[in-house]
């Protein structure tokens, strides 16, 4: 009977509380990337840190792991701080990490090395963990010699041999194929419900929502622009988790709505992205992938409105992919998104009807009426004599409000988009806008 009240008033093995992250910036301003974000994990659970790219999920886990201080709030690992995590947590990175030049049984021994253990013990140790994660007979090769699938069971080893109380995990299968981050997923999962992983509890960050609901006890729902939690949501499904059973699609469906919910008091309106001016970050989506979306939603079985889960399965495609998209569709208003749908307008449905010519007026109009950037460099573009600008003058404005990267992606974005619709041109060697080439 001591055991259970023992369990009941532990702590929990990580607290974040009202943690901050802010950038300064080289134009003097701050971009900040995480506000108030308050979490906490408990001993023999599976929390996911689900959201798009770009809402600070990873840069909290490093925070959780000490590799960087918040700049606000505070952490604490096993009743202690983030600073002290040695032995407390291990992180497992989506790129494997591995140091080529060292064999697997070497790359899984460093992390002992640096703690200081005896040569012969950290032998025994990664021995067991290689065995462990199904890599037996692989000790003596090089990462070279291994399958994407095989160095992130290393990495795993790797983290799991030092015998962390907390398993971090920061989006560890999306560089793997489908076949083999199913594999590798349900392995662990196996590993996990056996108990026979040396490690208390996982905290994993992901942008895959069936991951989340497949692998979690809990999952945290971030925004973006800047990172929160804006939901927490229980999943009380029996593993192993069937992803056709009606609860599983029902939980999937829940968090895409959640995740697609715009915010209260902000209705579209007429002419103008509500919210949003010249500074806005634009995502990397092709005009062709654009069009590509449209047209699968206007055909059969959606007919004008698809569910966004049934859309991202049929189309092969996780969040990160099909978000930007649907986002992007809904800015130049030939879309809308909400409650976990997309539904075309009746200009995006006059836009899959029509042919090259007429597709590319209608685009290069709702480009230049609804993205300000767009509308500004071509009001820039149409005012000089020369009908010429340096595209260095629109990135340098850009930067007055984001990352330098933003700025560059947000820029090349506004390019592609003027291109197809031959709203302006753009010369990579001199890096000059220009309306030359448009009609």
């Amino acid at each position: 009977m001591d055991k259970p009240v023992a369990a009941a008033v532990r702590p929990p093995l990580v607290t974040v509380k009202g943690v901050e992250q802010i950038y300064r910036k080289g134009s003097g301003g701050e971009l900040q990337v995480l506000q108030d974000v308050n979490l906490s994990l408990k001993e023999n659970e599976i929390v996911a840190l689900l959201g798009r790219s770009g809402c600070g999920k990873s840069t909290l886990l490093r925070i959780i792991a000490g590799l960087m201080p918040p700049t606000g709030g505070t952490v604490a690992i096993g009743g202690g701080s983030a600073g002290g995590t040695a032995g407390q947590v291990a992180l497992v990175f989506q790129t494997f990490a591995l140091f080529p030049w060292l064999t697997v049984l070497e790359n899984v021994e460093i992390g002992l090395e640096a703690q200081g253990i005896a040569p012969e013990l950290r032998h025994k140790r990664a021995l067991a963990a290689i065995d462990l994660i199904g890599l037996d007979g692989y000790e003596s090769a090089y990462p070279k010699e291994l399958s994407g699938g095989m160095r992130q069971r290393v990495g795993l080893a790797r983290a799991l041999v030092v015998h962390p109380r907390v398993l971090l995990m920061d989006e560890p299968f999306s560089a793997l194929d489908v076949l083999t981050a199913e594999t590798l997923r349900t392995d662990l999962l196996d590993l996990w419900s056996e108990g026979r992983m040396p490690i208390s509890s996982i905290l994993m960050v992901t942008h895959n929502i069936e991951e989340a609901v497949l692998m979690c006890d809990r999952i945290l729902v971030f925004s973006s622009n800047p990172g929160r939690i804006v939901a927490e949501l229980s999943v009380d499904l029996p593993r192993p988790r069937n992803r056709v059973d009606a609860k599983f699609r029902q939980l999937v469906d829940d968090i895409y709505a959640r995740m697609t919910e715009r915010p209260a008091g902000k209705p579209v309106r007429e002419g103008l992205f509500p919210g949003t001016g010249t500074a806005i970050v634009l995502p990397r989506v092709s005009p062709n992938v654009l069009s590509g979306l449209m047209e699968a939603v206007a055909a059969d079985p959606h007919n004008g409105r698809a569910d966004l889960p049934a859309l991202a399965a049929g189309l092969q495609m996780e969040i990160d992919d099909l978000f930007p998209v649907a986002d992007m569709l809904y800015f130049l208003r030939f879309a809308e998104v909400a409650e976990g749908d997309i539904r075309l307008m009746d200009e995006g449905k006059r836009f899959v009807l029509a042919g090259v010519d007429e597709r590319k007026g209608l685009f290069a109009q709702h480009l230049l009426t609804y993205v300000p950037l767009a509308a500004h460099i071509k009001r820039v573009l149409d005012e000089r004599t020369s009908h010429r600008a340096l595209a260095s003058r629109f990135r340098d404005e850009l930067e007055d409000h984001m990352s330098e990267q933003d700025a560059e992606q947000t820029l090349r974005a506004i390019i592609s988009f003027a291109r197809y619709g031959e709203a302006f041109a753009y010369d990579e060697s001199s890096d000059m806008l220009s309306l030359e080439n448009p009609a």
